[in-house]
């Protein structure tokens, strides 16, 4: 496909296994590479339900946010193991700064935030973590997609359809 894009994933263990799979398979059927960042090159990851399991392509440290159109966080615990890490805030940031496309959901935008990526930008989240979002000066809205700029954000499993559709118009992607 020649409209063929590097799509960053995100992810460590815990990881909320439909909001990795669903969209990793989308991205992947139409055409798209994914690939994989984590903490460490090679650590196998297992979501917390475990149904899937994925294998990490590169470190954080060794990734570059001008390689990829798309950077996706999913959810579950796996945002909480990578908030802090500073490779993981640089590349966030760096891809916040070049209007990179970022989506998150459920606890993914806990990264944004400990990147200081929301201040003034309209969000959403999975709804236990509405305050932390304020606090990080997100201005939070209890919708099932949100986008505000180059930033993509839903709320739990059940958002994921709209969620990959926002990310896949995002990319000029024809609809899954």
């Amino acid at each position: 496909m020649s409209d063929a894009k590097k799509i960053a994933f995100l992810l460590a263990d815990d990881f909320e296994d439909s909001e990795m799979r669903n969209p990793f398979e989308e991205m992947t059927k139409n055409g798209h590479n994914s690939v994989i960042i984590s903490l460490k090159k090679d650590d196998e990851l297992k979501g917390k339900k475990g149904t899937v399991t994925y294998k990490s392509h590169l470190a954080a440290k060794d990734a570059k946010a001008s390689d990829y159109a798309a950077v996706i966080i999913p959810g579950g615990k796996s945002p909480s193991h990578l908030m802090n890490d500073k490779d993981i805030q640089a590349f966030v940031q760096d891809a916040d700064a070049k209007g990179i496309t970022i989506s998150a959901i459920c606890h993914g935008p806990q990264i944004l935030a400990a990147a200081g990526l929301l201040k003034g930008r309209t969000l959403t989240s999975y709804p236990g973590i509405a305050d932390e979002m304020k606090e990080a000066g997100g201005n939070f809205v209890d919708q099932e997609v949100v986008v505000d700029g180059n930033l993509i954000t839903s709320r739990t499993p059940e958002d994921e359809p709209a969620f990959i559709q926002a990310t896949i118009d995002r990319l000029g992607v024809n609809a899954w």
